[in-house]
């Protein structure tokens, strides 16, 4: 199996629907032991959803950005395991008035926090895991959300993914001396609790539906959860500092191509 005998830490499993439980389905199916982690009134959800993974997997609190939670959390997967193999970055936060439209208008407060939940958490948790991942190597891999251009509503939290993408090619770069892979994901829009939060989420699937070569099922996290599995393995090894597109060909158009004959 793909991930046989590896050791995962899976981040961001609110409901079924989450793209972290999808990924954290596909690991335990392809052999992976992993633990899951949850934070303040979501810690629930996660255990519940928990449940409904093919082996209930252990739930750890964590909130990313406080740095004495993940030394604890690092402490706990050292005691279990004495080693870490990867895990899954599916951590994003933004104000209600750092979304929607009012870009400008934002506070400061509320662009650091989107900042520094959704981009610099990917670092601290790099970090403080570093001492696990460095015994043998290992995969970092983060949830991404195309941030080459600006894009309608998405205002702070493009800004913080646009970081993130930036965060993973600097730690590529920085841990590549221990074997550690680092990469991003960049999916379509997903139809999760936290897409659910975005003013206008509705009319974004709309157009990527019909504009998407692949076309593009917003119910389906699927393929998002395949490649990750796939970069959480060692058939990934020689790949780091890249972001992968899983989003039906979108980021690749220049314009709508569908309903186009190519007289093929």
């Amino acid at each position: 199996m793909l991930l046989a005998d590896k050791k995962l830490l899976i981040t961001g499993v609110l409901t079924p629907q989450s793209i972290a439980f999808a990924a954290a389905r596909v690991a335990q199916e392809q052999g992976a032991e992993i633990v899951l982690s949850g934070f303040g009134k979501g810690l629930a959800l996660t255990q519940m959803s928990a449940r409904r993974l093919p082996t209930t997997p252990e739930v750890l609190e964590l909130d990313a950005t406080d740095e004495s939670q993940i030394a604890r959390l690092a402490d706990d997967l050292g005691s279990r395991w004495g080693t870490l193999d990867g895990f899954l970055h599916a951590i994003a936060f933004a104000p209600k008035d750092a979304l929607g439209g009012a870009f400008v208008k934002t506070p400061w407060e509320s662009a650091a926090l989107a900042f520094k939940t959704s981009a610099y958490s990917l670092k601290a948790m790099a970090a403080g895991l570093l001492p696990l991942l460095r015994e043998r190597g290992g995969s970092i891999v983060s949830l991404d959300f195309d941030a080459s251009v600006a894009w309608p509503i998405y205002d702070w939290m493009g800004v913080s993914k646009a970081g993130l993408e930036a965060i993973s090619r600097y730690l590529a770069r920085d841990l590549g001396q221990f074997k550690i892979r680092v990469n991003s994901v960049s999916a379509g829009p997903l139809a999760t609790t936290a897409a659910k939060g975005i003013p206008g989420f509705d009319s974004l699937v709309s157009a990527w539906s019909s504009r998407a070569p692949l076309g593009w099922k917003p119910d389906d996290p699927g393929p998002v959860a395949t490649t990750v599995a796939f970069l959480l393995s060692d058939w990934s090894s020689g790949i780091s500092g890249e972001i992968i597109h899983v989003d039906g060909g979108y980021h690749a158009m220049g314009a709508d191509i569908r309903g186009i004959d190519p007289g093929i």
